[in-house]
């Protein structure tokens, strides 16, 4: 998979994508990151990306035009078709199920936002789908796009190394994941479950899932609503 993240603040992903498993994926050619400096295609000797919007109003916009001249650029050169995604507070709440869909994507192209906000037809014309992390204010997109690029790299086949680590995960199965317990099994009085340590692996299974439920329906109940069934 490859992933564009334009952006008018380069460095801030280089620390951040510079190790962990994303660093690895690279290594491993399951993943290309690939970030793109919007003030490239700016306009003019200092390279503006930005402008007042029409109207008035307070603070500016970035503008359409070096955006647009940035996903063509990356058209031209790219092997699959782009899915754009643009960084939205007034996009679809991400969640696991977007990240399994994104995940299955060859190429991701993310925008991101900052200022006041951005011209709007990029988001009519140039953008596939407007995504959001959450019911809040960012000071940019950049911090939703490590996010997204994160929990969508994760699920691509190989990059963690075991896919049954994953599809145990939190949400891969609508709930929120069993307990964990690690060694010693006494810690200061506080023991592990006996079940855990008995060594049979189907009382151990119908305990996490037992578990799991539980610890979903105390606090996470919206995750079991479905429509005209009521959560015991």
């Amino acid at each position: 998979m490859k992933i564009d993240i334009i952006t008018i603040f380069p460095d801030i992903f280089s620390r951040v994508f510079a190790s962990g498993m994303i660093r690895q994926a690279e290594k491993k050619g399951l993943l290309q990151i690939n970030i793109v400096d919007l003030r490239d295609f700016g306009e003019g000797r200092h390279r503006v990306v930005d402008g007042r919007p029409f109207g008035g109003g307070e603070g500016m916009i970035l503008k359409a035009e070096p955006i647009i001249r940035a996903l063509e650029h990356l058209a031209e050169t790219a092997e699959e078709k782009l899915y754009v995604l643009l960084m939205s507070p007034q996009g679809k709440k991400f969640d696991q199920g977007k990240a399994k869909e994104l995940s299955l994507m060859a190429h991701l192209t993310l925008i991101c936002g900052r200022y006041e906000g951005i011209d709007q037809r990029i988001a009519d014309f140039f953008t596939d789908e407007e995504i959001s992390i959450g019911d809040f204010v960012l000071t940019g997109g950049e911090f939703a796009a490590m996010v997204i690029t994160d929990a969508v790299s994760r699920l691509i086949p190989g990059v963690l190394g075991e896919g049954e680590s994953v599809l145990r995960e939190s949400f891969m199965d609508g709930m929120l994941d069993h307990p964990q317990y690690g060694r010693p099994a006494d810690l200061r009085g506080m023991k592990v479950p006996e079940v855990l340590r008995s060594g049979n692996h189907q009382e151990i299974e119908a305990w996490r899932t037992a578990q799991a439920e539980q610890k979903t329906r105390c606090k996470r109940p919206d995750l079991l609503e479905t429509p005209g069934k009521e959560v015991d």
